[in-house]
């Protein structure tokens, strides 16, 4: 397993100063979120993508994937009615993975709540019906460009489009896009699933379905800062021969984002040194 930290954790640093205090506390990559990296990141070219992943390697890191990817500019859905909002969101998305690639990501991690809600006056179906059409386009933009496209189940109270693992997986198999599977985040995987995350993990992992993996407590904080244990997490992952990225994707930074990154660098590896030295 190969740590990451999300970006955003450490945003208000240039992400020079990113790289090097991430490196400094033992990550190994960074996953980034667009927006941080670039005001209006439809405008970011290749170019730049291939600068960020300079600075990153220049500092000892790899750009492990992007998340948090329609954020920025506004406007985007996947899931409006609106045939040409979701055909600009669509091209961002094939954009997204075009940069992702030029960073040498390997994932993308769609979550993005807000852009994909049922619409005031649809269904439920009409607005998974469209999200899935976009997802498979997706998928294949993805396979063009040698990364993997990943649907994020988030928890109920963000989205109401795609909560748990099954859903992910059976937009997956109706989209038929090798390069599009989905991933498991604990913090959401806490609060909308049925089965414990190391139980899901053991469920799902076997499946190939699952291409990455992100860490966080279901209270938002950082791992090992909530009720969730993390050491059985990490042990269905070793035994499920996991040997990714595993990211570390806090929301509320306690004491704040350095403080944050380096508790859950320390806490993180000292339960991945545990697991890994013999009984």
């Amino acid at each position: 397993m190969k740590l990451a930290l999300c970006n955003e954790v450490l945003a208000p640093m240039p992400f020079e100063a990113q790289c090097r205090t991430a490196r400094a506390l033992g990550y190994a990559g960074l996953e980034v979120a667009p927006y941080t990296v670039c005001a209006d990141p439809a405008a970011m070219t290749i170019t730049q993508a291939r600068e960020l992943r300079q600075v990153a390697a220049d500092h000892g890191l790899e750009i492990s994937g992007l998340h948090w990817l329609l954020v920025k500019p506004d406007g985007l859905s996947i899931t409006d009615p609106d045939p040409a909002v979701r055909a600009r969101t669509v091209a961002f998305m094939r954009h997204l993975c075009e940069l992702c690639a030029a960073m040498g990501g390997r994932y993308l991690v769609h979550g993005s709540p807000g852009q994909r809600r049922v619409p005031q006056g649809d269904t439920h179906a009409q607005a998974l019906a469209r999200a899935t059409a976009a997802w498979a386009l997706a998928g294949e933009a993805a396979a063009s460009c040698g990364v993997t496209y990943c649907i994020e189940p988030l928890s109920r109270d963000q989205t109401d489009v795609v909560n748990t693992v099954a859903e992910a997986v059976a937009v997956v198999q109706a989209a038929g896009q090798p390069a599009l599977r989905t991933m498991i985040d604990t913090s959401s995987a806490g609060l909308a699933e049925d089965l414990p995350v190391p139980a899901l993990i053991e469920r799902w992992l076997p499946s190939g379905l699952v291409a990455h993996i992100q860490l966080n407590d279901p209270n938002r904080r950082a791992p090992g800062q909530g009720e969730m244990a993390f050491a059985p997490v990490l042990t269905a992952l070793r035994q499920g021969g996991w040997d990714g990225w595993v990211a570390v994707e806090p929301f509320d930074y306690v004491p704040d984002g350095p403080g944050c990154a380096a508790w859950s660098a320390g806490y993180l590896k000292g339960l991945m040194e545990s697991l890994e030295a013999p009984v």
